[in-house]
């Protein structure tokens, strides 16, 4: 008789399992490099929680390549939760690509500056000497996302430097801008700090001038006929609680405030 009932325990917990198993949901989740550092280390925390998986697609805010999200969702794609610029997220809303209803603010980030590990830092610490700074490179890089697209219509035009930058500074298109600086291709790159810092190889000089500086606020938002709305919703619930924001902190990232 004990054997028996010892029997139908192992039953129940194996169905009980297996139930639970069954329920948990792959969430597929398309997140733009700024927001990428602090939603993997979130991610796993969410999974830990829930038992729902997470599949990483990972591109750019905008732009015209075939990884960035909007192209994906033009395309056909299917996601449950996509991390991006905020504009770019309400442009997809505006489009009815998004539900607007489902839209969180996550996190501000600022724009940073690498060099190669091993290279002098030079002083980007005032306006002034982030403009002689840029005059003295070689080459520079900055992002195809909004970085970078600041930095080549306002940022150079700010300086006063346009026409000098002309011909040594280049948008780089998908990829981190700092594995060029790693790689040696360019001198020095601009991207957002949580794009700039996982990146093995390059060292980070610091964040550009305040009066200067571009803040881009970063949301999130449920794709219309998601495969998992319910469960998308609770990851947006968790990435735009208090209780993210010491990880979003530790990234490079700066909390909104309020949270």
């Amino acid at each position: 008789m004990k054997t028996l009932l010892k029997g139908w325990v192992v039953l129940l917990c194996v169905a009980t399992l297996v139930s639970h198993a069954a329920l948990a949901a792959e969430l597929r989740v398309m997140t733009s490099g700024g927001f990428t550092a602090a939603y993997k280390q979130l991610g796993a925390k969410f999974t830990a929680a829930t038992g729902n998986t997470l599949e990483t697609i990972l591109g750019p805010s905008m732009g015209t390549t075939p990884q960035a999200i909007p192209n994906r969702l033009d395309n056909g794609e299917s996601a449950d939760v996509v991390i991006m610029v905020g504009y770019a997220l309400d442009d997809l809303i505006k489009r009815g690509k998004v539900v607007a209803s489902s839209r969180v603010e996550l996190a501000d980030s600022r724009i940073g500056m690498v060099v190669r590990s091993g290279a002098s830092k030079p002083d980007i610490s005032t306006v002034d000497a982030l403009r002689q700074t840029l005059l003295n490179a070689k080459s520079v890089a900055y992002s195809d996302s909004a970085s970078g697209v600041y930095i080549e219509r306002q940022l150079f035009s700010k300086l006063g430097i346009e026409n000098q930058m002309k011909g040594k500074a280049k948008m780089i298109p998908r990829i981190p801008v700092a594995s060029v600086v790693a790689s040696g291709e360019y001198q020095i790159g601009f991207q957002q700090v949580s794009e700039l810092l996982p990146v093995a190889g390059a060292t980070f000089v610091g964040k550009i001038p305040e009066s200067v500086q571009s803040v881009t606020r970063y949301a999130a938002g449920i794709p219309v006929n998601a495969p998992h709305p319910a469960e998308a919703k609770q990851l947006l619930d968790y990435l735009s609680s208090p209780d993210a924001q010491a990880v979003i902190e530790s990234t490079g990232l700066d909390p909104i405030s309020g949270h």
